[in-house]
């Protein structure tokens, strides 16, 4: 009687296993700039918290940041797949602008997305690349969803034909952005329905 063939070694998935460690080193990046905050976070730090040779991270990013990048985006993506059709149209552009901008307060002083944002955006001051990879990986898609909800605003005459959407989209965006960023004062709720009104109504009498 023939003697039972032993079972063949199942083949290591690398592309399941390149996906774990990616998932690893982002919780850890995120996790350590939380912690320790960005200045005190290293690659080494970040492989020895995901269980990865340091030499892995960089064969995929050439910097820290860049891995803080990526880690961001993804989980922006994680959190924002509800929300990927667009900003709300109801038909009442103040209310659609307010329950958008509300979020934005929510997510801003969120700790999960407050501090890499603020670690992303100080990097990218001095770092002219980063920058740009961070404005055009997730600011710009998200400020053209304010541009395609102002046209279709326009298009049904509840902004006057002449205005730029592109610029508009900054009077609600741009003084939420300099609150946060130099803190100035509490990010709130009301602070982002006043901004609508003020951007839509002026400032000058009625």
């Amino acid at each position: 009687m023939p003697e039972p063939q032993a079972a063949s070694p199942r083949t290591p998935d690398a592309t399941r296993r390149s996906e774990r460690s990616r998932r690893a080193i982002f919780d850890a990046a995120l996790a350590l700039v939380g912690e320790a905050g960005y200045a005190r976070t290293t690659i080494e730090g970040i492989a020895a918290r995901a269980g990865v040779g340091k030499q892995t991270i960089y064969r995929w990013w050439p910097s820290k940041a860049a891995v803080l990048l990526d880690a961001f985006l993804d989980l922006a993506g994680q959190v924002g797949e509800e929300g990927a059709g667009g900003l709300p149209d109801t038909g009442d552009l103040a209310a659609d602008l307010k329950l958008v901008l509300r979020a934005t307060v929510d997510e801003l002083n969120d700790p999960r997305f407050e501090i890499p944002t603020r670690a992303l955006t100080a990097e990218g001051v001095v770092d002219p690349d980063l920058g740009a990879r961070f404005v055009e990986r997730l600011l710009e898609p998200q400020l053209q969803l304010y541009v395609e909800r102002l046209t279709a605003a326009q298009e049904a005459g509840h902004v006057r034909p002449g205005v730029d959407p592109r610029i508009a989209l900054e009077l609600f965006v741009g003084p939420l952005t300099h609150r946060w960023l130099l803190r100035t004062r509490p990010l709130t709720h009301a602070y982002a329905d006043e901004l609508v009104e003020y951007a839509l109504h002026g400032i000058a009498p009625r």
